[in-house]
Order: C-alpha cells, then structure tokens, then sequence
C-alpha cells in the first residue's frame, strides 16, 4: 500500500565531513580505492552490509560515529585531500578534446537500456550495461560534452540464487531510490521534472533522476508516479523483464521518452549514440520535434535527425533483435506515425527488411540502421558479420562496402586494475596508465617492473580472490540450508598459489561454458595433479527465459559437486560489477570458448589481461584481432565446422591439450628464485601489448574522430540558413530514387587486350545514360580486384572515371585507367552510385548500378 503522504529528511554531516556525501553520489571515483577506504573504516561491518553503497551506508552510520570522526584529524585530512582530487578533477579546462582541436559544436546523449557503473546502482544485467558505464568514465576523463540516458528500474535485474539441485532462483528486491547515488531533478518550484508519452487511452508520466558520473550526468526515467495507471507504474519495474508488450512500452519510454526528458532539461542535443536498437524510437521523435520545431517535411526531418544518429549494434545474429508484431505497433504508434506525416504502410515500412511485406514484424535494429547516418559493430569480426546479417537492406552494395564500421570495444582501466596492481602500475608507469591509457608510451614502463614484485603483486591478488570465494561459497550454502561439514568445508575449497582458471559471463549456449567438462576423467586428471594442481571458477547468470543456460549452471553445480573437483572446481552465485572486479583482478587464466561468430566482442577478457591474467579463448570477439602468440593462446584458427558437436570435441581436445602441454608447464617452470620467468614474460607482453589498445579512451576517441565529430559537422551543415540543405539533400534523394530506374551503363570498352605488363595501366571507358539525373548527381566508378575461380573480384580496389564527354539525351561518355600494381586473373566492373556532398556515406542512400 503507497502511505497518502510522505516527506524526506535530509543527511546531516559535520562540516568536515561533508565532502562525504558528494563523493557518495558520484558514481566514478578517480582513485576509486583510497576514496572506498574513507567510507570503509568509518565502519567496515555496515560497509559490507550495505553492499558497498556509500549513500545507503551514510544513512545507516549512527551521527555519534560521524561526530567522532569529524574529530579525528588524521581522518578529515585525508577526506579534505581525497576532495581536493576530485575537486581538481572535475573543474579542470584542458582534456582531450580541446588539446586535439577537436572542441566542435557537439551535445551527445548516450542511450541505453542498461548502465554498469556500480555496484550500488544495479541497472545493468552485462556486457552491454558495463561497456556503458565504462564509456561515460572515459567520457568524462576525456571532456566530451555527453549525457547519459536509460531508464530507472525499481528491481533492477534479478539476484541470482541456486537451491539444492543447482537450479537457478530469480530474487528481485524492489531499491528505494532515496538509497542509492541519485538525485531527482525538479523544476523551479521544487516538484519533479517529469515528460509524458501517450500509451493507448492514457498518457504516461514518467519522473527524471540524475546519477553523476564524474563530470557527466546520466539521466534515468522511472515510471513509478502516483498519477500513472497502477500497470503503468510498473512499465520501469525490472531490466528486460515481462513479455513483449512491456518491452515495447519500456522502448517507447527510453527512446522517446528519453529525449523529452533532455528537451526538458534544456539540454540542447545535436548527436544521439544509440547502444543497441532498445532506443530506437528516439529517431521517431527527433524527427517528429525537428519537422515541428522548423516546419519541416517528414524527409527533410529525416535527413537531419538522422546525420545525428550513430547506430551501435552488438547482436551477432537475428535472435537477438526485438520484434515488434504489427497489431503492437498499431496499438502504441497509430496517432504518432500521424504526427509524423507518414500513412501506416510508410511508418511500418521503416522497420522492415521488405518493405512490402506486411506480415513482417517491426525491427528495431532495422528502424535503427534506417534513420542512423552511421553505423558500427564492436570489433572487426562483428563488423564484417553485422554486414553479413544486414546486407538485404543494401542489396546491390558489395558485402565490405556496406556503410557499418566497425570499433573494438574496450574497458575503462583504472576501474578494472586491482588495487595490487594498481600500486605497482603507479611506481613504474607513473600517472600515464591512468590518465591516457590509450598511448602506447603510457604502458612502456612495464618492462621496468621487477619481475618478483609484478610476480608477487598478481599472487596477492589472487589470495585475496580465494579468501572471497571461500566466503561467498560458504555463505550461498548456507543459505541453501547446507550442513555445517559442508559449509565448513568450503574455507578449504581452492589454494592460492594454484593456477587459477576463470570464466564468468552470461551463461547461454553459445558460450558453452561446460566445453572443459566434454572429457571429466581427463579434466579430473589435469586439476588433481599435486605437483601442479589447476582450479576453475565460475559465475554466472542465465537469462530468465533461457531454460538452456540455466540447465548449464545446473551442470557445472553438479560438476563442482563431484568429489574429484569438489576442492578444486567452484561456483560462484549472484555474479554481479564487485563481483567481476575480484575475479578479473585474481585469476591467471581468463577463458572464453564461444563457437564463433556469436561473441560479437566481449570486454571481461579485456579486464583480466589489465591485470596480468592470460587470455585463452576460441577466435572469436576481441581476441580474433588480438591474439599473438606471444601473449595468450588461441583455440583453433576461426574454423567453423558445420557438425557443431564435431567441432565441440575437437576444441575441447584443443584446450586440454593447451593447459597440458603449454600453459600448466609454463606456470610451474620456476627458475633459481623460484619465479616463472617465462610466465612472466609472457604477461609484461600481454600487459603492454593489450593495456593501449582495449580500453574505452581508445575507444571513445575514435567514436569521436569516425563519428560524433563529423556528424556534428554534418548536422550543423544541414541546419544551417534555415534547414535549406536538409530540404535540398531531401529532394535529391526523392528525385534521384524517382530517376535510378532509369540509369544504365549501355557498353563499356578498354584498350587490354587480354594481357598486359606488371606497372602499366587499363585504360577504360563507359558509356553511360543518366536519364532525368546529371553527372554531378553521381559518380561513376571502376571497381577491380584479383578474380577467383567463382568470377567474384576479392580485394576489391576503385577508381573514380572522369566524365570525358555529354553525347546528348542524357548519355555521357566516361574514361578511368587500373593500375596494373599486381600480376595475376584480374577482373573489373563498371558502376554508378548516386553522389551528394551531403551524404554521410556514398553508399547511404543504397543505390548502385552495375555495368
């Protein structure tokens, strides 16, 4: 029952203590160790009991404790010089941004489903909400003027607990927002901001918190208001929870929901970064407010919404993409298509492949690619897969030239390194690590590091991993009502000085998790050596629906269970942010064996190899563009089987055979001081190679260079003097779409004769009728490469024709030369694509005709 009235009482902190609340609601924390030690000793039980929330555990501290600290000098001290740090952090002038001369005219907003920044702030369910939140960190350390946007979710995603059998328990503990780092943005006169969004009969209001992350804010939507509906309230109740009518009202809230809530806090934003197709919607509404705002059509609206948007898809495969059945769209959008100018067919034609079938759910990764100017995968092998999976929306373009990029994702270091490793990174990289992690020079020092002391720093922290898995083990058993032998028993499981495997992600099939259980007596042989004993942890969610990866945790509980790995094989329940940082930061294996392609990127990898841990793993994600054989091992070469239980056993006899013959060796070889010199060799490699190229600096920068910037550029060119290249691009496209039927290439001639000299040139001409249209509307191309037996040119190479003559009634005459640079069958084509100065991309517009 919601009580009638209520009121809030604000924290009270001594003078001296007050910076202690404004550490608590910032989500990011430069030295984030050394700023958790100030709320940790002021009371290192209730810390713990409040699950290291900094605003909850202020409200839980007695004022007698606060009141005894404010007098401790030694204490306020370090308070006021933690403070000073932030405080210098966050005022300072010069970033990244403008040191590059890169400052343009740019507002970004950053939408997402899910944000992983804390622990205390449990709105995120994985790789995608981690990658988010360590995104804005980088943003913020690198001064790109960026918001957050997402929604706020009463329950989060689930909590995970295991009964007896192993099976998984979803658990959804509803938060009071009042205890967690937020802040609820209110208007002038003190009620909070809200912005409404019409549902069927009804409008739906929903209130806007602020988290601060460094020096950004992120903006979270919660339906939860008195004056919704009571089904209403819970349209923000749980992370990808319900069936597919609260998943489409939960889209249509964080997209255009969401930028109705920037508009409302005046923000002013020019480039909208869609993470996934989840916020798809808010193309819909930008256009809808720009058409209105400037009395544009729906085309011209189109193409300047759409120079602002950047499209990032992580989805390998169709699967994963929300549909939307028709008579869901009718049911949300049948007045706002209306809005919008465009008739029912028009509207639900955006989110299709085909257009013209009208059975075709609504798509909204194809809503997202449609009114995105620019597009990406997540690392090189997504990009080419993600062309692969799209390439019906640009059927005539040639799979490569299919306008979706590709950038690697990578991870925000500082909140990633142990505090261990940390300290030793300190010493002998100095501040570079830290502040500009994407230089190669940054990571330079690591050869200095000492091999004991890099040896001994790793095995710390491994210790500390085996302390905390003993805990948690010892307390999920007795939760599940074990015996006491048994909870005794597990301060005995694991050793810390045992190589030490992890693997934690989402457990789904793809990933497969049980692939190092395909032959138990062998791996059963390979832990239990005494000599060179191995042990694995595990951890993990299955989604709720997946019944199989849930079957998956249920089989590798059982495992753990068996009496030849009950010390030496654990799982781990609830995994959560803290939970990764332990593991990522202690164990010296990070395995990762999905079947490729389906791992679109993964980062957890990333985070392990920060901190000296070697990478093994299938190529796939990441490690296809990273592996080297001198930093980590590779299962397999990217072959792809199509018996996928054939293909299970040979890389499982693969990986057994990596840890016996390669890696088990190389751990145990000790040399005079009883260090793994080659062991560690093998890290300072990893360490320097990976620690300037995966992390989210690199990554936001070339977001920055590829995308925000020249879409900034673009959209404020097509804003400028009254929108009129919006309209002028607008029609071009309407009136070159009208003319392509037209054009064709009637014969095409070169000087060859079959055979030519390394160095020399084919000279080429083309005759070409345009119709209605004229050569300044296009270009006309010669693309060429090395011919395979199949007729296909590979490595396709172009060359731009000059138009050499107008023959009349629309024929041109066109002439390029090939250089011949390479011996070999050669072929070459002739095509035309439409061209504009205006257009994001030359293929954009998904039009070419070949000769």
């Amino acid at each position: 029952m919601h009580p009638p009235h209520s009121f809030y009482v604000r924290l009270s902190l001594p003078e001296k203590l007050r910076p202690l609340l404004e550490l608590a609601l910032n989500l990011y924390w430069r030295r984030e160790q050394e700023t958790a030690y100030l709320f940790r000793r002021l009371d290192p039980g209730l810390w713990e009991e409040a699950g290291h929330n900094p605003v909850l555990f202020l409200h839980l501290l007695p004022q007698e404790r606060l009141q005894a600290y404010a007098g401790d000098g030694d204490y306020t001290r370090e308070v006021e010089r933690v403070w000073q740090e932030h405080l210098a952090y966050q005022e300072r002038q010069v970033t990244w941004l403008q040191e590059h001369n890169l400052s343009g005219n740019v507002a970004i907003a950053y939408f997402s489903a899910e944000f992983g920044l804390s622990a205390a702030l449990p709105i995120y369910a994985g790789g995608l909400g981690l990658l988010a939140g360590d995104l804005l960190k980088s943003a913020s350390d690198l001064g790109l003027p960026l918001a957050g946007v997402s929604l706020l979710y009463r329950e989060g995603y689930f909590r995970q607990r295991l009964d007896r059998q192993g099976r998984q328990q979803e658990l959804y503990p509803r938060y009071n927002f009042y205890d967690l780092p937020l802040e609820l943005e209110r208007r002038a006169d003190g009620t909070p901001l809200t912005v409404q969004v019409a549902f069927p009969d009804r409008e739906v209001k929903a209130q806007v918190w602020r988290a601060r992350v460094g020096r950004l804010n992120l903006y979270l939507l919660d339906a939860d208001c008195r004056d919704n509906w009571e089904s209403d309230r819970g349209i923000t109740d749980r992370l990808y929870g319900g069936d597919l009518e609260k998943r489409i009202q939960q889209e249509i809230l964080l997209g255009i929901g969401g930028v109705r809530a920037l508009a409302a806090l005046g923000r002013e934003t020019t480039i909208c970064h869609l993470n996934e197709g989840h916020s798809a919607f808010l193309a819909l509404e930008r256009i809808r407010q720009l058409k209105e705002k400037h009395g544009l059509d729906f085309a011209a609206a189109r193409e300047l919404a759409a120079s602002g948007h950047i499209f990032t898809t992580h989805t390998p495969v169709a699967a994963g993409i929300d549909l939307f059945p028709p008579y869901l769209m009718d049911k949300y959008f049948t007045g706002y298509y209306q809005s919008l100018g465009l008739s029912r067919q028009e509207f639900l034609a955006l989110g299709r492949q085909d257009p013209n079938n009208q059975q075709e759910p609504f798509n909204m990764a194809v809503l997202a690619l449609r009114l995105s100017a620019w597009a990406n995968g997540v690392s090189r092998l997504h990009g080419r897969t993600a062309r692969r999976m799209w390439r019906n929306l640009w059927p005539e373009v040639p799979e490569e030239e299919i306008p979706i990029g590709a950038i690697t994702n990578g991870v925000h270091t500082p909140s990633w390194v142990g505090s261990r490793m940390a300290a030793l990174y300190d010493c002998y990289l100095g501040p570079g690590w830290r502040e500009e992690p994407a230089e190669a020079a940054s990571w330079a020092g690591v050869e200095h590091i000492p091999a004991r002391e890099l040896w001994q720093a790793h095995e710390e922290q491994r210790e500390e991993l085996v302390v905390y898995a003993r805990r948690k083990l010892a307390a999920q058993l007795e939760a599940r009502g074990s015996g006491s032998l048994e909870i005794a028993a597990a301060t005995e499981v694991l050793h810390p000085r045992a190589l030490t495997i992890g693997f934690a992600r989402r457990f789904a099939a793809y990933k497969r998790p049980a692939l190092l259980f395909s032959d138990p007596e062998r791996l059963a042989r390979i832990l239990g050596d005494p000599q060179r004993p191995v042990q694995i942890i595990f951890a993990g969610k299955a989604h709720p629906g997946d019944e199989e990866g849930k079957k998956l945790i249920q089989q590798i509980v059982a495992y753990a269970g068996r009496k030849e790995f009950r010390r030496s094989v654990v799982f781990l329940e609830d995994y959560d942010l803290e939970m990764a940082r332990c593991l990522v930061g202690g164990v010296d294996i990070w395995l990762g064996n999905p079947r490729r392609p389906l791992e679109a990127s993964s980062t957890s990898g990333m985070k392990a190899v920060l901190n000296g841990a070697l990478h093994v793993s299938t190529m796939d994600g990441w490690w296809d563009e990273a592996w080297t054989p001198a930093t980590g091992w590779a299962i397999g070469r990217g072959e792809v089987f199509d018996d996928v239980p054939y293909q299970d056993a040979v890389e499982a006899a693969q990986l057994y055979d990596l840890l016996e013959k390669e890696i088990i060796p190389l751990f145990y070889t000790r040399d005079e001081e009883g260090l793994p010199a080659g062991w560690l060799e093998r890290m300072k490699k990893s360490i320097k190679t990976y620690g300037p190229v995966f992390n989210t600096h690199r990554m936001v920068q070339e977001y920055s260079r590829q995308f925000y910037l020249p879409a900034a550029a673009l959209y404020q060119r097509l804003e400028a003097g009254r929108q009129e290249r919006a309209r002028n691009l607008a029609a071009w496209k309407n009136r070159v779409q009208a003319g392509w039927p037209r054009v064709r290439v009637e014969r095409v001639e070169d000087d060859g004769g079959g055979e030519l000299d390394l160095g020399s040139t084919l000279t080429v001409r083309a005759w070409i009728f345009l119709g209605e249209l004229q050569p300044p509307d296009v270009k006309v191309e010669i693309y060429y490469g090395l011919l395979e037996a199949a007729a296909e040119i590979t490595a396709a190479e172009k060359e731009t024709m000059k138009l050499e003559e107008e023959l009349g009634e629309g024929r041109y005459l066109y002439s390029g030369a090939i250089p011949c640079r390479r011996a070999g069958r050669q072929g070459y084509n002739v095509r035309v694509l439409p061209y504009h100065v205006d257009l994001a991309h030359p293929l954009q517009a998904g039009l070419i005709l070949w000769g």
